[in-house]
């Protein structure tokens, strides 16, 4: 069955729908909301219930994305909890160094930008230290893990940690406090991490205090740049940081989905991919 080829000409009921989308996951071995939601014409939450539905009756495992037969090696449990900081630091660890080169390539001597909490981000931060070149950068970051990545730098970079409530396993530093700083700057540019990019839905963050935080850095910076690997793309999770549009551009990988991505184009959203800068072009 092509997935191309699967949507009706009529809405399908959801039983009929489920009865497809557990078909297609047995003969791809692998398929992302995004492709169900389009095939059959529904939103990616419908997309998203139908999986789940498909999942406690046993006929697949939800995977980050989308879905898998149960004979998949794919076929983990799904964590029942956010991540720790360490723990997110050991996935996507090549395509999160790309994109950290990628968005430092960005920056320029002078400028003052925001460094979000996040493994890519401290991809970011660890690639704007190889940047001999910079000079009179000021960074601030609600990120312990990205103060100390800088702190070397000093005082060829001026580090500012927004103060706030520390998050335990994140490191990072929430309300209350930490919006006070941030309400009285204005930088360059922003660089903001996440936990899913949805055309539909925006770009969201698994924890409502982070991503209340996430939205402020938005309103302080001239220009905000998301920085989410291929994994993300399509993920919808609890906290609303802000709509697509609302961000400058996406830096992402070369993984990232064609469908995805011109999802995110249709709805105003600039996509740079990152490459690795140690293959010659």
């Amino acid at each position: 069955m092509s997935i191309d080829t699967a949507a009706p000409n009529a809405p399908l009921d959801a039983p009929r729908r489920r009865e497809l989308a557990l078909a297609l996951v047995a003969e791809r071995g692998f398929v992302r909301v995004a492709e169900l939601s389009r095939a059959f014409g529904v939103t990616t939450v419908t997309a998203r219930a139908d999986l789940d539905a498909l999942e406690r009756q046993g006929g697949i495992r939800r995977v980050h994305g989308g879905a898998v037969p149960l004979s998949s090696p794919l076929a983990v449990e799904r964590p029942e909890r956010e991540p720790s900081f360490e723990e997110a630091l050991e996935a996507s660890v090549e395509p999160k160094r790309q994109i950290g080169e990628h968005a430092a390539s960005l920056v320029r001597s002078g400028q003052s930008i925001i460094l979000d909490v996040g493994t890519t981000t401290l991809q970011v931060a660890r690639a704007l230290r190889a940047r001999t070149d910079l000079e009179d950068l000021v960074v601030f970051t609600n990120g312990l893990s990205i103060a100390l990545e800088l702190e070397p730098e000093i005082p060829r970079f001026t580090v500012v940690v927004t103060g706030g409530t520390l998050r335990p396993k994140q490191h990072s530093l929430v309300h209350p406090l930490a919006g006070s700083m941030l309400d009285e700057v204005h930088v360059d540019l922003a660089f903001i991490g996440c936990n899913g990019v949805d055309a539909a839905h925006g770009v969201t963050n698994a924890n409502l205090p982070e991503a209340s935080v996430k939205s402020l850095m938005m309103r302080s910076a001239a220009r905000s740049i998301v920085v989410a690997d291929a994994s993300k793309l399509g993920e919808v999770h609890l906290g609303r940081i802000a709509p697509v549009d609302d961000f400058d551009a996406l830096v992402t990988d070369a993984a990232a989905p064609p469908s995805i991505v011109a999802e995110l184009l249709d709805a105003g959203l600039a996509v740079h991919h990152a490459r690795d800068s140690r293959v010659d072009p």
